[in-house]
């Protein structure tokens, strides 16, 4: 549906200024004027006609809402509605607020869905890649309850807070990722190009080299002769695993091997578990019931082995049992957190339980990335600089036995 940037007079004279999606200009002036707003102006919002459709495609294709983007609209909105303002008016203030493009115009067709009497809810959930289930379903209970001020600030803070969580991961993970694809360039260039270069004055010398010239020697002949074949096994190798993962049985033992991988694996599971209950305190806090939580929690978890537990629990509660027994049954939760919601449930405060709990993991999470980041750094150069050490002195030390047998 095309979108239009229009000008326009409001009743009492002020100048507004906006955009708005129609299937016409005619449709779209009609729309304006059963909001109340009276067109001066109005032209459909597009590129540059000059710019090849492939290029608009790829521009439109890369554009993104980030979650730091949808936690400052999502806490304007929040005030603006307990300001006191009808829905209408904040969704059109939003608007002029905004600066990205997609949001902006997600924003436009969701006044208008609103306009024609769709809840917010409703209209949100037609943009599930940007306003997530657990987005739309808060914003559900906020309206049923009469309290979507408070619930639209818990979600500003929890997307704030996910955020915060996936930047630190990301931090942490970057300076490993550089070094690796660096120095296998650098190990790359040596062994196939350099290398054989200075190893055939060697070979060519017929004196018995030192066992490190021909373990390198070794090395370097088999890197630049099949080097091809080794790229090949490890695209294929990648594609089989991707393929792999992607089945039922291969995501569920890849989720469970992350859980349990060396060094990472105690870290992704303490991410997981504070997510799990920053979530599920969100979305009890904001009246949704247990249930219905636990449903939209498991698909938030991204990982099936939690999934599964997630599922178990939220079956054996329908059943009658409490949430703590499923939970620990599953054996990936981890027992403070187990015991934390079984206070939480006896004394009738699960919601503050699970978010002490995922404020503590948290803690605990920013302490490991902190310990992880500090160690990894000479871990990784001192690796590199072994791997440099012994090719150097695997050229050196025949160089030096020469030099004693000319003397």
């Amino acid at each position: 549906m095309p979108v239009y940037s229009y000008a326009g007079l409001s009743p009492d004279g002020k100048n507004l200024k906006g955009i708005i999606d129609a299937d016409s200009p005619r449709a779209a002036r009609l729309k304006l004027r059963r909001s109340g707003v009276f067109p001066t102006s109005l032209a459909e919002t597009r590129q540059d006609e000059a710019t090849p459709r492939t290029s608009r495609s790829l521009s439109r294709l890369f554009e993104r809402v980030s979650p730091q983007e949808l936690a400052v609209m999502t806490r304007q909105l929040s005030t603006l509605v307990a300001a006191g303002l009808p829905l209408v008016d904040c969704l059109s203030a939003l608007i002029d607020q905004v600066d990205s493009e997609r949001l902006k115009r997600m924003l436009t067709q969701t006044r208008q869905r609103v306009n024609e009497g769709s809840s917010l809810a409703d209209a949100l959930s037609e943009h599930p890649k940007v306003f997530t289930e657990l987005y739309v379903n808060m914003v559900h209970a906020g309206e049923a309850s009469g309290a979507l001020d408070i619930v639209l600030l818990r979600l500003a803070d929890y997307t704030e807070s996910t955020a915060r969580l996936r930047t630190k991961l990301r931090s942490a993970l970057t300076y490993p990722i550089i070094m690796v694809l660096v120095g296998g360039a650098i190990l790359f260039f040596l062994l196939s190009y350099v290398v054989p270069k200075i190893t055939r004055i060697f070979t060519e010398s017929k004196q018995v080299l030192p066992l490190p010239t021909r373990v390198l020697i070794a090395i370097s002949s088999v890197f630049a002769a099949w080097w091809p074949v080794f790229v090949v096994l490890l695209a294929v190798l990648g594609f089989g695993l991707r393929y792999y993962v992607r089945t039922t049985s291969g995501r569920e033992r890849y989720d469970r091997w992350v859980l349990r991988a060396p060094v990472f694996g105690k870290l992704l599971q303490k991410i997981a578990v504070a997510r799990f209950s920053r979530t599920l305190s969100t979305l009890l806090r904001s009246g949704i019931g247990l249930l219905p939580s636990l449903d939209i929690v498991k698909n938030i978890v991204d990982n099936r082995v939690l999934f599964a537990a997630t599922e178990a629990a939220r079956d054996a509660i329908r059943e009658g049992q409490s949430i703590a027994p499923p939970l620990k049954k599953s054996g990936i939760f981890p027992p403070l957190m187990i015991h934390m919601i079984a206070v939480g449930e006896r004394s009738g405060q699960l919601e503050e339980m699970l978010s002490k709990t995922a404020e503590a993991y948290e803690s605990e999470v920013d302490t490991t990335i902190a310990t992880l980041t500090t160690l990894l750094e000479p871990v990784m150069i001192l690796f590199m600089g072994g791997l440099v050490l012994f090719i150097v002195l695997s050229i050196l030390l025949p160089i030096f036995q020469m030099n004693q047998l000319i003397r």
